[in-house]
C-alpha cells in the first residue's frame, strides 16, 4: 500500500509565499475551496493529480512533500518525549504527528525548552552538591549548546544553502575549477589576482593549526603537512570568507541564534559549505555521482576532494528542480560522539544519547578503510543502504596526535539501483536485513539482543525462572 502524504503545512507556507487568498490559490489548481482547505488543516491526503498541478501551475519541486520538516520534527518529539521526566504525561504519537503537522513553531519551542532542561540537569548532575548553573541567554533562560543549534540550524534548511551554492558554481565554473588538473595552483592564482593574497603552503604550524591568515600582508599560511583536498579547501573557504562576508553575516543573522557564539559557528560552518559548492560544484557533481552510480572514491578522484567533503556534498544535492538522491550523512567519533549529522530522508537520528549499536557506523570502526555495507531497517518499516568507513587522520610525524573518525552515508532502499554499492548484495532477502532503531529509549523493538536500556513508554518484566541475553521483557 502507498504512503498516504499530507502536505499541510508546506501547502499553506506555499499559498502564503504566492499572497493568494485560498478561493483565488484553489481556482488556480481547479480545486474546491472546501478540498483545498481539507488538504492544509491535514484531513486529507495530497493526491498525484494534486501534486502534478502544483507542479506545472507553480513550478514546485514535488519532491519537497516527499519529506518536509514534519518527519523530521515527529522524530525529534518522540526522543524528548521519551525523556524520563516526562515518562508520567508523554503524549501518544498520534498527538506528537497533530502537533509537529499542525503547530511547528510551538514543536520547535517545545524541542528548544526540553534541550533546555536536559542541559541544566546534566550540569546539576554533573555539580553534585555544588550545582552550577548554566550560563543565560538574552531573555534570561538557559543557552543552548552553540554546536547543536547550529547543526539542527542545518538540519531543518536541507543543509541546502542556495545563495551561496550557486555563487559557489558561478566561480568554479569561471574558474574551470572542475577540470583543473592542479586545483591548488587555480585557487592560489585567483586570490593572488582577486585578491592580493598571497599563499604559503609549506610552513609548520604545529599539530593544532592547519591555516593562519594575515590581514596586513595579506598573507595565507597553510601548514605543509595538509592533504592536497585539505589545502584546497581551506583556500576555498579563505575566498569565501573575502567575498562572501555580507551573505555569511546575512545568513547567520537570518538563522536567529539564540547566542553569539552559535552565530559565530555558523557563519565558520556557512564559509565551509561554501569551500565544499566550490570544490564539487553542483550541477558537475550531480552528473558525475549519476555517471558514477554514487562511487565515493572515484568521485574523490574525478574532483580531488577527500572521502568525508564527498559523503557531506552528496547530502546536501537539495536544490530545487534539480534534486540527487536524498541521503543521510554522519560523522562520528570512536566513542560514539555525532559530529556531522544531517538527513534528507526519512531516517532520523538520535539527538541525545547514544545512537544503535546494529547500525554499521560503529563497525567501520573495526577495520579502517574498508567500505562497510548494510542493509538497514528502522521501526517504521522503512529500509536504507548504509555505507560505512572509518578514517585514520592526522600523523604528520611520529608524535602526532591521531584522530579516527567513522563517516556513515545512505538512502532508501529504493534507490539502490542507483548506487555501486549495492552489487552483489540480495537487497529482498531478510536474513540480509538489519533491524535498527533511533536509540534503545524510543525504540519499539521487543527482541533486540543489543538492547542497552527499555523504552520508557513500556513497562518491563523480570522473570524469576528464566535468564536472556536482555534480562527483561517488554509489556
Amino acid at each position: 500500500m502507498s504512503r498516504k502524504i499530507f502536505v499541510g503545512p508546506a501547502l499553506r507556507r506555499l499559498r502564503e509565499g504566492t499572497r493568494l487568498t485560498q478561493t483565488a490559490f484553489a481556482q488556480r489548481l481547479g480545486l474546491s475551496v472546501s478540498y483545498l482547505n481539507q488538504i492544509e488543516n491535514n484531513q486529507r491526503p495530497v493526491t498525484a493529480s494534486v501534486l502534478v498541478a502544483l507542479g506545472q501551475t507553480f513550478g514546485v519541486d514535488l519532491a519537497t512533500f516527499a519529506v518536509d520538516d514534519t518527519d523530521r520534527l515527529v522524530t525529534d518529539l518522540r526522543e524528548a518525549a521519551a525523556d524520563p521526566m516526562l515518562a508520567e504525561s508523554a503524549p501518544g504519537l498520534q498527538d506528537l504527528k497533530r502537533v509537529a503537522s499542525d503547530s511547528p513553531a510551538f514543536a520547535r519551542a517545545f524541542l528548544r525548552m526540553h534541550q533546555t532542561a536536559r542541559r541544566l540537569r546534566e550540569r546539576l548532575q554533573a555539580a553534585g552538591d555544588a550545582p552550577l548553573l548554566p550560563p543565560t541567554g538574552e531573555e534570561g533562560e538557559a543557552a543552548l549548546l552553540p554546536y547543536e543549534e547550529v547543526r539542527d540550524y542545518f538540519h531543518y534548511v536541507d543543509n541546502y544553502v542556495d545563495d551561496l551554492d550557486r555563487a559557489a558554481e558561478d566561480l568554479a565554473e569561471r574558474l574551470g575549477l572542475a577540470a583543473a588538473s592542479d586545483r591548488l595552483q587555480v585557487l592560489t592564482g585567483y586570490l593572488a589576482s582577486r585578491h592580493g593574497v598571497t599563499v604559503d603552503a609549506t610552513a609548520n604550524l604545529g599539530d593544532d593549526l592547519m591555516e593562519r591568515y594575515e590581514a596586513g600582508p595579506k598573507l595565507v599560511v597553510l601548514d605543509g603537512a595538509l592533504d592536497p583536498a585539505t589545502r584546497i579547501f581551506l583556500l576555498a573557504n579563505r575566498i569565501a570568507r573575502l567575498e562572501q562576508a555580507d551573505t555569511l553575516a546575512a545568513l547567520a543573522e537570518g538563522g536567529r541564534f539564540r547566542s553569539r557564539a552559535a552565530s559565530d559557528i555558523a557563519r565558520v560552518a556557512l564559509a565551509n559549505y561554501f569551500a565544499g559548492a566550490l570544490m564539487l560544484p553542483y550541477r558537475r557533481f550531480l552528473a558525475a555521482a549519476k555517471e558514477t552510480r554514487h562511487d565515493i572514491d572515484l568521485l574523490g578522484r574525478i574532483f580531488g576532494a577527500s572521502l568525508e567533503q564527498v559523503c557531506h556534498r552528496l547530502s546536501t544535492l537539495q536544490r530545487p528542480g534539480q534534486k540527487g538522491i536524498p541521503f543521510y550523512f554522519l560523522k562520528v567519533d570512536r566513542a560514539g560522539n555525532v559530529i556531522k549529522r544531517h538527513s534528507a530522508t526519512r531516517f532520523q537520528f538520535a539527538r541525545f544519547g547514544g545512537a544503535c549499536p546494529l547500525w554499521n557506523v560503529h563497525e567501520a570502526f573495526e577495520q579502517t578503510g574498508r567500505t562497510f555495507v548494510q542493509v538497514a531497517e528502522m521501526p517504521d518499516g522503512v529500509r536504507y543502504l548504509s555505507l560505512a568507513r572509518a578514517v585514520t587522520k592526522g600523523a604528520a610525524h611520529w608524535r602526532a596526535p591521531v584522530r579516527r573518525y567513522a563517516f556513515g552515508l545512505g538512502c532508501e532502499l529504493s534507490y539502490a539501483g542507483d548506487i555501486i554499492y549495492s552489487e552483489g548484495i540480495d537487497l529482498k532477502a531478510e536474513a540480509n536485513v538489519a533491524k535498527i532503531g533511533v536509540s534503545c529509549r524510543i525504540c519499539e523493538r521487543g527482541s533486540c539482543h543489543q538492547r542497552a536500556v527499555p523504552p520508557v513508554d513500556r513497562e518491563i518484566r523480570v522473570p524469576s525462572d528464566s535468564r536472556k541475553v536482555v534480562p527483561f521483557d517488554l509489556s
